[in-house]
């Protein structure tokens, strides 16, 4: 299919609601936003959620001048997946990218030719949008890249396949290929980010910033300030990668700060699934939540989120609202004064950020398909398989896991108000709430291409 390119409002409104965003912000002009996205970062890895051996000054900082959300998730439990909703508004359940998928070649399962991002949203709204960083959600040569997708300038990893290699061979700039030598490719991302905002700051601009710290590989020039700890290589080298993504979102700061920008700008801090486990099992990335990356458990899908603000977002303050990475399209075109799609799964939750009254989920759906395997491009068979689904109603998590084996196991119920660490399953004593729950799975799914039940 042809992609329709957005470049009016006219031609937009044929997509999105009529209505206009009701949130009262006053402002001179349209809030810059940046959205920083860590990778593979558990909760509890940031001194202002304890954690107690890891040093996080200006994330710290961030909470303490903004606000801190207890509840938040991610889009899903890997990479893909997680970006997918994040950019379309859409959870797993309706998504086209359900699980991480692997092209033959580089790239990875793009994006439709005719998806709706909120990079094209917000470049209608008269945005300049740039993203540096890792992808994941397209090739070089199709219609899921960045620039193809909203982007004015892309500087990154497309293939999340080469993101664990921190010194890799090349990245790619738009549709440049840039050969590199023993380049750390965060470093890049970080510099190139603050060239982003001074070329940028007499515009509204989006700022994506996924940063592939700290995802294995875990590779960094310096292992200070942890190279005299008892640990090993690879913890001090985890340790080590946080607090260097963290000093240059102090950069970032100190730039917005300098330009004059800082009131005007919107800054969110996140990750996009849970911790692994052997870095969670020593350093408690994911505090007593249960399970880690790749599991639907709390420790998988849990993230943090911050949002700072000068003027805007009372400092220090805390929100106990339930969100998810879908929210995030809609919350950006309510900052930025635009409509936002119809038909989509996320709610602004602009009104939580400004101390309004909040509209709240029904439920928030999570489906996470097995990554692809022996899958060559033409096959009839994509061979993929729903793993896992898991529904979050009020104080209500339930979930089924293992679905590979058996597509009918039982759902597994936990009260989150008194059961964080979900270790008892009260699915026996509350059938009803397991059969509405049972209904949301079964009524919030759909096939896409690649991944069909």
């Amino acid at each position: 299919m042809t992609k329709i390119f957005l470049t009016t409002f006219g031609l937009l409104v044929a997509f999105i609601s009529c209505s206009s965003p009701d949130t009262k912000v006053e402002q001179l002009s349209k809030p810059n936003i940046i959205y920083i996205l860590a990778d593979d970062m558990g909760v509890h890895d940031l001194g202002c959620y304890g954690q107690q051996l890891i040093k996080t000054p200006n994330i710290d900082k961030m909470a303490a001048e903004g606000m801190l959300f207890t509840q938040h998730y991610a889009g899903s439990t890997v990479c893909a997946p997680s970006r997918g909703t994040l950019m379309t508004g859409l959870h797993t359940g309706h998504g086209y990218v359900k699980g991480n998928f692997a092209m033959e070649n580089e790239g990875n399962l793009p994006l439709p030719a005719e998806t709706i991002t909120v990079a094209e949203l917000l470049k209608s709204a008269g945005y300049k949008i740039g993203i540096m960083g890792k992808w994941g959600l397209g090739g070089p040569n199709d219609f899921g890249h960045p620039n193809k997708q909203g982007f004015d300038y892309s500087y990154c990893y497309l293939d999340q396949r080469l993101a664990h290699n921190y010194y890799p061979n090349h990245l790619w700039k738009n549709f440049t290929r840039v050969d590199l030598n023993n380049q750390y490719s965060h470093t890049i991302f970080a510099n190139e980010a603050l060239s982003f905002i001074s070329r940028n700051k007499e515009n509204p601009f989006f700022l994506y910033l996924p940063f592939t710290i700290p995802h294995g590989k875990f590779q960094i020039p310096d292992d200070s300030p942890y190279s005299n700890e008892s640990w090993t290589t690879n913890q001090k080298n985890y340790a080590a990668m946080i607090t260097l993504m963290d000093r240059d979102i102090g950069r970032i700061f100190s730039l917005l700060d300098s330009l004059e920008l800082d009131e005007n700008t919107v800054v969110f801090f996140t990750s996009d699934n849970g911790a692994v486990k052997g870095m969670s099992d020593f350093f408690g990335s994911n505090g007593n939540l249960r399970g880690y990356k790749t599991d639907i458990f709390e420790g998988g899908i849990r993230a943090p989120l911050i949002a700072r603000w000068p003027g805007k977002i009372t400092r220090g303050s805390q929100s106990n609202h339930i969100s998810a990475f879908w929210d995030m399209m809609p919350t950006f075109c309510e900052i930025a004064g635009t409509p936002s799609p119809k038909n989509i799964d996320g709610i602004s939750f602009l009104p939580a950020l400004l101390n309004q009254t909040q509209k709240e989920h029904e439920f928030l759906v999570w489906e996470y398909f097995h990554y692809n395997y022996g899958w060559k491009p033409g096959s009839a068979n994509p061979r993929n398989y729903l793993q896992s689904q898991a529904v979050r109603m009020g104080k209500w998590k339930g979930l089924r896991k293992g679905m590979k084996n058996n597509s009918a196991t039982p759902i597994e119920l936990y009260d989150l108000s008194k059961d964080r660490g979900e270790q008892n399953n009260v699915a026996e004593q509350c059938p009803e709430i397991v059969a509405e729950i049972q209904q949301i799975m079964e009524s919030e799914h759909t096939d896409s291409e690649y991944f069909k039940n």
